[in-house]
């Protein structure tokens, strides 16, 4: 099985780096980028689109969450976005998850270790990913056998 790709998208270098170690021990193949420049250009410039970003919302522009957001899923619809927050509310989660958000997670919840709640979002994320990729898969198949 191949290992699952995900592109961490963050401007502040600490969260970046822990959050790149933590699910390289997980197991995955992790890419990090520092701004919403470099994770849009990640996006556009990888031979095969990433199975699970994780973004930060606000990187300078309070709006470079929902750009990254934008980014990965029209490379690749079933890339699941993940989107972290300092700031969070409301609107803004409703927001993400109207526009294809898999997640939204504050980085600052009292009594939660944050890690521990993403990576059980990330496992969650593969897994909807997988199964939306069978499925099409599955529809090609049938498609191809009856014809249409």
């Amino acid at each position: 099985m191949t290992m699952i790709r995900v592109l961490v998208v963050d401007d502040e270098d600490e969260v970046r780096a822990a959050l790149g170690r933590r699910l390289e021990r997980e197991g995955y193949a992790v890419v990090t980028a520092g701004s919403e420049a470099e994770g849009l250009s990640a996006l556009k410039t990888v031979e095969h689109p990433y199975d699970i970003v994780i973004t930060d919302m606000n990187m300078g522009d309070p709006n470079s969450g929902m750009h990254i957001l934008e980014g990965a899923v029209s490379r690749d619809v079933f890339t699941e976005v993940i989107v972290l927050t300092a700031y969070g509310n409301v609107a803004n989660a409703v927001e993400c998850m109207r526009r294809g958000a898999y997640d939204y997670i504050e980085k600052n919840m009292p009594g939660v270790d944050v890690f521990e709640l993403l990576v059980m979002k990330l496992e969650q994320a593969c897994q909807r990913r997988r199964q939306s990729v069978q499925t099409v898969r599955r529809l090609e198949e049938f498609h191809k056998r009856h014809g249409e």
